[in-house]
């Protein structure tokens, strides 16, 4: 059974840090893609971050570039979100994305998501 269990989301104040989660499950983890993506109220799912399967390599989004670094444990089978300087419009609810494509197929899984809110 696939999984992906994002954990860390809590009420901080402007400025603050916070680091996410994403605890995987049921897959080869090691072989996907994963990604962060936020959505917050009113607005569409937004690509936050990703970093590669094989090499690391990592992107982000151009609103929180310098402010936000994502990395993973293989080992862990985990993905991780650190959020630096965090503003009141980096809150939304943070989902986990683990996505592998190969030919013509593609393998999309996600995490019920977890809620930050960035609020004096």
């Amino acid at each position: 059974q696939v999984q992906l269990v994002e954990s860390g989301g809590t009420l901080v104040q402007p400025g603050g840090s916070l680091r996410l989660s994403c605890a995987a499950s049921g897959f080869t983890f090691s072989s996907y893609a994963m990604r962060w993506y936020r959505q917050a109220p009113g607005k569409e799912r937004e690509l936050v971050a990703a970093i590669d399967s094989a090499s690391g390599r990592t992107n982000y989004a151009g609103s929180v570039k310098g402010r936000f670094k994502m990395s993973r444990d293989n080992a862990e089978r985990t993905v991780y979100l650190l959020m630096n300087s965090l503003k009141p419009e980096d809150t939304a609810v943070y989902y986990c994305n683990a996505v592998r494509t190969f030919w013509n197929t593609r393998d999309d899984y996600w995490g019920q998501g977890t809620q930050v809110t960035v609020s004096s």
